[in-house]
């Protein structure tokens, strides 16, 4: 298994998308806080710089579409892993139109282009959760069990595990992969019975972080040439404590990205891209 595990987090592409005005006052939420269009640009401009700039990575920007006013969550239109793109069949029928644009973009990158057919089949990319070692997938409002079978079927080399989520939009709405072996959790009651799940489920014993903030627990782990581990995390104005936990980790880069808006709408870190590592081709 050392050698599934040896590419973790090597990731040379990302897709993002632009934000629309839309999003203000159209995207789906929880709650009815004001989104302030600007500061929500903003903060994703900073989040694609990251990307782009600091960590080197190629983006691919899909344009922004006033008519999917949460086009910005790329993550729930596609599961990527290794050079199979499973296009998803989203749990709000109002953002089943996002794969579109996501299909094209991960066939332009000659990926190996998976699609759920199944009309009964709902799947979020926001409740898979992939260790390199295996798949958890959260069966919550958006995702359900016949969504997970899929995607089993489409990663046949992982085991596929199902994570009932009771509370929060998404299971990587409490948790999320902080390297190689390492799940960031979420200190709730819901967060932790999701973690002891994940862990009867799977053979491997995986270490734990828990941050006192569930949504602090959505980062961005990589592994880069140069830059070695690279923690993508909440900044100190949104979950002082959870930072504090996340500056344990002494061999990490650790670059704090501001997400007060997208938050308003359940948007998380991961939410935003989709990752990829794109092989290069043998000469």
């Amino acid at each position: 298994m050392a050698g599934l595990m040896a590419g973790f987090g090597h990731y040379t592409h990302a897709i993002v998308r632009g934000i629309p005005a839309s999003l203000a006052k159209e995207a789906l939420r929880t709650n009815q806080a004001e989104v302030d269009l600007d500061k929500a640009r903003t903060e994703h401009d900073a989040y694609v710089q990251v990307l782009r700039t600091r960590l080197g990575l190629e983006v691919v920007e899909l344009p922004a579409d006033e008519s999917l006013p949460d086009c910005v969550f790329v993550e729930d239109a596609a599961v990527v892993c290794g050079d199979t793109a499973l296009i998803t069949r989203p749990g709000a029928e109002s953002r089943r139109r996002e794969t579109e644009a996501m299909k094209e973009a991960l066939t332009d990158l000659n990926m190996n282009i998976v699609e759920i057919a199944d009309e009964n089949a709902t799947l979020d990319g926001g409740d898979v959760l992939f260790t390199g070692r295996e798949f958890f997938v959260g069966l919550s409002k958006r995702t359900n069990q016949r969504g997970a079978e899929i995607l089993a079927d489409a990663f046949k080399d992982y085991a596929v595990s199902t994570v009932p989520v009771l509370e929060g939009l998404h299971l990587k709405s409490f948790c999320s992969m902080g390297g190689p072996g390492l799940i960031v959790i979420g200190s709730s009651d819901p967060a932790q019975k999701a973690l002891k799940i994940m862990q009867q489920m799977s053979d491997h014993r995986y270490d734990k972080l828990t941050v006192p903030d569930d949504l602090a627990a959505n980062c961005i782990y990589m592994n880069l040439p140069d830059k070695g581990h690279v923690l993508l995390h909440c900044t100190t104005d949104e979950f002082p404590e959870s930072v504090k936990v996340f500056e344990k980790l002494k061999d990490h880069m650790l670059i704090p990205v501001s997400n007060l808006e997208k938050v308003k709408l359940d948007g998380a870190l991961t939410c935003c891209s989709v990752l990829i590592n794109k092989k290069k081709p043998d000469n």
